[in-house]
């Protein structure tokens, strides 16, 4: 019982967190299932269209011109003609062509964490990237890099046929991503970006305050 006191008071900090920003997002999911293959996602999350003229749901969230669609057509170097297999979301992935404007904004900002499945061809440092500003400017707020896991596992259904998940939380408010580096290397599919913590991970932030606040009134 004596948790839940706990808990409140770190939904509280966190919430104190993103104060500076109106409304950010929260629990927003990608699994790019509806996007147009080989066109620019663009603005298809952000009440706007694709490279294409399709539309999707209006998230706030718009990509740069080198983010595009990944659709198996039959054409790839699977048994089937696949570009991917085994996709936490069957239909569709996120890929990078170009490093240049290899990124996501979310205008109204975004806090607490982001998580994404990924598959990469090639081991790659500072891939993803989440910043304070648009457009990867500001504060860097958390840098992940991916690991060469593309047929991990012994899987050979395509060239890309194995897909790892990562979550990475941060302090602040996020309102881009940039992954430049994972141009032409990596494919991305369920992307999460405000994800809430977990009740557990709540009750450790809040004993790691406590613990620092003890240790100043020690010192």
């Amino acid at each position: 019982m004596k948790l839940f006191p706990a808990a409140a008071a770190a939904l509280a900090l966190a919430a104190s967190t993103s104060a500076f920003a109106a409304d950010p997002l929260l629990d927003v999911l990608l699994d790019f299932e509806t996007v147009t293959g080989y066109t620019p996602i663009a603005e298809f999350y952000n009440g706007g269209t694709d490279g294409a003229g399709a539309t999707g749901t209006n998230y706030g969230v718009s990509f740069g011109g080198s983010a595009f669609g990944l659709v198996n057509d039959g054409l790839g170097n699977g048994p089937n003609g696949e570009y991917f297999t085994n996709a936490p979301s069957p239909v569709g992935v996120l890929t990078f062509v170009d490093s240049g404007a290899a990124t996501l904004n979310a205008a109204a900002g975004f806090a607490y964490g982001i998580s994404f499945a990924y598959s990469s061809s090639a081991a790659v440092t500072d891939a993803v990237q989440v910043w304070s500003g648009l457009n990867g400017t500001g504060t860097l707020l958390a840098t992940i890099d991916l690991s060469a896991n593309a047929q991990a596992d012994g899987c050979s259904s395509s060239d890309i046929c194995h897909f790892d998940s990562i979550t990475t939380t941060f302090g602040g408010v996020a309102h881009s991503v940039t992954f430049g580096n994972a141009a032409n290397a990596a494919a991305f599919d369920n992307l999460h970006i405000g994800a809430v913590p977990e009740p557990t991970t709540i009750v450790m932030m809040v004993l790691g305050v406590a613990g620092l606040a003890a240790a100043r009134r020690r010192a």
